[in-house]
């Protein structure tokens, strides 16, 4: 059974996705769907760019753009709202405060930036070329860890998003995975099955099938999220996602209403 949830989900508002919300909706129905989730990019807390996320000014046209699609689909499809906000270390207060302005019912925690490098931006692909590879995923992993112990988010998603352009470290990295999942599961952290990465250079879904199988066997629970930038790639590949998750060992995904997990869902 396909998964009825589809938690990822952007509008134009970040300044890189097209088409009106409720198009995205009315391809969850399509899709077959029961729930879907705006988690469009939060407002940067540490610098703006219209290119990659919403401006705090926008934040108001946000929630009114997702409660019309609510109306509009009452009686076809759950609608919840989210954000998908940057971890940025010394950043947590304001995090805080922006995330406390309004009621959501999840918010997705990002790791895309390393300092000011933002690694999984096309632009600054070359940055790659100055970079030694194992220490990038050690300060990735670094942290994703941090950004579970700052009580911010209440799902993780792409949680192996630094191998998005197909890099990968020539050292082993269990420690630091194994590391993670501890500090997950002590953070009462949910991870995403995110289908993307299927689109992308690395052509895997995030996250890869060694890292999940460490994060079930750690007792971390999981959602699913497409990622969608466009209104077609809403569920897209959710057959593919579901294997994934149960050839991990994954019986069941979570549910979300204000900021708790409020069911879980047999694969």
């Amino acid at each position: 059974m396909t998964p009825i949830c589809d938690y990822h989900i952007h509008t134009p508002l970040c300044g890189h996705a097209e088409g009106d919300p409720a198009e995205y909706a009315k391809q969850a129905v399509q899709k077959g769907l029961s729930e879907i989730g705006f988690s469009d990019h939060a407002p940067l807390v540490s610098h703006t760019d219209p290119g990659i996320s919403m401006n705090i000014s926008q934040l108001p046209l946000y929630h009114q753009m997702i409660e019309a699609v609510r109306a509009q689909f009452a009686n076809k499809l759950t609608v919840r709202v989210g954000l998908e906000a940057d971890y940025i270390p010394g950043f947590e207060d304001k995090s805080k405060d922006l995330l406390a302005a309004y009621p959501y019912d999840y918010v997705i925690g990002s790791v895309h930036f390393i300092e000011k490098w933002g690694f999984d931006d096309p632009i600054q692909l070359q940055e790659w070329d100055k970079k030694d590879v194992n220490d990038v995923y050690r300060e990735y992993f670094k942290l994703l860890r941090q950004s579970a112990q700052s009580g911010l988010f209440d799902i993780l998603g792409h949680v192996d998003l630094v191998k998005k352009f197909d890099f990968h470290p020539t050292e082993d990295m269990s420690r630091e995975i194994e590391e993670t999942a501890s500090v997950f599961k002590e953070a009462a952290i949910v991870i995403e099955i995110n289908s993307s990465g299927l689109h992308k250079p690395s052509h895997e879904i995030y996250p890869c099938m060694e890292h999940l199988k460490v994060y079930c066997r750690n007792g971390v629970p999981i959602t699913f999220g497409s990622d969608a930038h466009k209104p077609e790639e809403v569920g897209r590949d959710f057959n593919k996602s579901r294997e994934w998750a149960m050839a991990a060992g994954y019986k069941e995904y979570v549910l979300f209403e204000k900021r708790k997990v409020t069911r879980t869902v047999e694969l």
